[in-house]
This record gives structure tokens, C-alpha cells and sequence, in this order.
């Protein structure tokens, strides 16, 4: 018999399991430039904000530098890149490089940090990556600095690349869709993210989560049946960290560009913070929704706003109000309204009210 205390999970994985569809089906369903970078957008964040919910939800450790170790795997792709050229070899070198130095870097600020109050880890942390923004903007002779560095990803992604040909020669087409490189680029991006959630995934439901929540509920108790909290904190520290730069890898491969504004800058870290919060920490699932919420806001909120604005042209302040403008002063308004409703996150509380249900 199936109890009322699974409702409200059943009810998130069905949600989860309709955007992966979606996701999965993007190119087809959604035929235009901007769908399709929205939903790249989306898969790469949904990944960055689980491995972030992986410290910050079921470890209870606050960081400011997750996006130093995005930008480390996309600075990594970027470098051997333009270095190599558009090879696999460079792809593999660069996220190997990548994740090589997220792990020193969370390892030296881990073992030496960890032991600190909350507080003092995440203001080391956020020290950090303010440090590594400014060598990525100095060091223009192997970042581009404040430019960024341009390049070509491997020849499979190029638009006019032909996954398959008509008789006549041409690109073939599979509902209207080119199946040409910009495809292929897109289903790298999607089935790499994918399977880097699945493997987040089963590392909480293993009993390595079990772990984490305990350390984040007390961790001197967690301490004295005899976990090591440090090696636990320093280890899970460097998986987020890992994982983190292979999302960058994959966002540098798919954008062909690299620059601070785009991994490393702050506004990020802002957003992943919000992403967290809004889907729910310490659920995973939270990180899909929170991510597709985000992304969206971000991408069509103006022109949802735009659209008001026109429909309630006669109705006096009120088009001034929707002015797409300030779509960033609404979207404050929405997260306001999302922490007031859904106090645990979206998934977050709607699995706590199936509990009770």
C-alpha cells in the first residue's frame, strides 16, 4: 500500500522527469538559436548548482568559490584549445588540467580551512576566488584577461558539420531539424550533464549522504561515533570542486568562449546561491528546479514584462511598472514570494508537506 509520506517526492521526481524530457527533446520541440541555449544554459547550471547543493545543503558548508573551479575547467578547455587546436586531445588535456587544479586548490583551502568556523571558511573561500579573478584578468598573456579567449571546439560540434546526409549531399533533417554539429554539440552538452547529475545523485544515496547529513546536523556528534569530520568535509569539498570544473569544461565547449564574466564572475556565484535556495538544499532535485526557474527569469522575464506592458498600455503606472527595465526589481519581488511560500525551497517544502500529508 502506498503511504501518503512519499506523495510529495513522487510529485518532485514527476516534475524532474518532465524537464529532462523536455531537456532531451529541446532541440526539437523549441526550433530556434535562443531555446537552444537556454536549455544548454540549463543543463550545465543544473549541474554546477548540484555539486554546489552538495556542500552547501547536505554538508552545511557555505562557499564563495565554486565558481573558481568553473572557471578552472573552462579556462583549462579554453587554454589547450587555442593552444592545440580544435582535437580531442586538447578537450581532454584542458579538463584534465582543470579538474587537477580544482582538486590542489580544494585540498590546500579544505585541510587548512575546514577546521574554521562557518563564517571564516566561507570568507577564505570568497578571498580565493577573488584572487583567482584577478590573475584570470592580469594574466592576459594565457587568459586573454578582461577579453576572454576565443577558439574553435573539435570539427563534430561545427555548424556545418553533416551528422547525415540527404542523396542529394545536403544535411539531413529529422522533424525539421538539421542534424548538423550544432545538434551534436547540444547532446554533448546534455547527456555529459546528465550523467554528472546521475553520478551526484547516487553518491547522496549512497551511504556517504548519510554521512554528509549527519556532519551538517552536529557535527560533533558526528565527530565522536567516530567519523572524520575534516576528511569527510575536505573529501566531499573536492568532489564539488571536481564536478564543478567539469561543468566549466563542457559550458567552455559549447560557447566556444571564455572569459571572467562568464565563469568566474561574482553575478554567478549569486546566482547559484538562488538557484539553491529557490529549488530547495539538500534535496538534489532542487538543483533542476531551481536551475530551470533561474534560466528562465533570466531569458524571457523581460519579454513576459515587455508583453504586459503593451497589453495594459491604457491602464495608468502600471506600464511603467512592467517596463522591461525592471525586470530585475520583479524578480527580486518573485524570489521574496518563493522564500515566503516555500521556506525550505520549492522541492524542499513540497516534500515536507507530502510528509504530512
Amino acid at each position: 500500500m502506498q503511504t501518503k509520506s512519499t506523495y510529495g517526492t513522487i510529485a518532485v521526481k514527476t516534475a524532474v522527469l518532465v524537464i529532462a524530457a523536455l531537456l532531451l527533446f529541446a532541440p526539437f520541440l523549441f526550433q530556434d538559436v535562443r531555446a537552444l541555449e537556454v536549455a544548454a544554459r540549463i543543463c550545465i547550471f543544473i549541474v554546477l548548482v548540484a555539486s554546489y547543493d552538495l556542500l552547501i545543503g547536505y554538508t552545511g558548508i557555505v562557499s564563495f568559490a565554486h565558481t573558481m573551479f568553473f572557471g578552472f575547467g573552462a579556462y583549462g578547455a579554453a587554454i589547450a584549445l587555442r593552444q592545440m587546436g580544435p582535437g580531442w586531445d586538447a578537450v581532454a588535456l584542458g579538463a584534465v588540467a582543470g579538474v587537477a587544479v580544482s582538486l590542489v586548490v580544494a585540498t590546500a583551502v579544505g585541510l587548512l580551512s575546514l577546521r574554521v568556523k562557518a563564517i571564516f571558511f566561507a570568507m577564505i573561500t570568497l578571498a580565493t576566488a577573488s584572487v583567482a579573478l584577478v590573475l584570470a584578468s592580469q594574466l592576459s598573456q594565457f587568459t586573454g584577461g578582461e577579453d576572454g579567449i576565443t577558439y574553435r571546439a573539435p570539427d563534430l560540434f561545427k555548424p556545418a558539420t553533416k551528422l547525415m546526409v540527404t542523396e542529394e549531399g545536403k544535411v539531413a533533417r529529422l522533424f525539421g531539424v538539421k542534424l548538423n554539429g550544432k545538434l551534436a554539440a547540444y547532446y554533448f552538452v546534455f547527456f555529459t550533464s546528465l550523467a554528472l547529475f546521475l553520478l551526484m545523485l547516487r553518491m547522496v544515496a549512497a551511504p556517504l549522504g548519510s554521512v554528509l547529513k549527519a556532519i551538517r546536523e552536529n557535527e560533533a556528534r558526528a565527530e565522536a561515533i567516530g567519523y572524520r569530520v575534516v576528511a569527510y568535509r575536505t573529501f566531499v569539498f573536492c568532489l564539488s570542486a571536481a564536478v564543478a570544473s567539469l561543468a566549466g569544461t563542457v559550458y567552455a565547449i559549447w560557447l566556444k568562449y571564455t572569459g571572467p564574466d562568464t565563469t568566474l564572475s561574482f553575478a554567478i556565484m549569486i546566482d547559484i546561491l538562488l538557484m539553491v535556495v529557490i529549488g530547495g538544499m539538500g534535496t538534489m532535485w532542487g538543483a533542476v528546479v531551481g536551475a530551470v526557474l533561474m534560466v528562465m527569469a533570466q531569458y524571457y522575464l523581460r519579454d513576459l514584462m515587455g508583453a504586459a506592458a503593451e497589453a495594459t498600455a491604457t491602464i495608468p503606472l502600471l506600464p511603467d511598472l512592467l517596463d522591461p527595465d525592471r525586470w530585475l526589481f520583479w524578480l527580486g519581488i518573485i524570489f521574496i514570494l518563493l522564500v515566503y511560500f516555500f521556506p525550505r525551497g520549492i522541492t524542499g517544502t513540497i516534500m515536507q508537506k507530502g510528509a504530512r500529508a
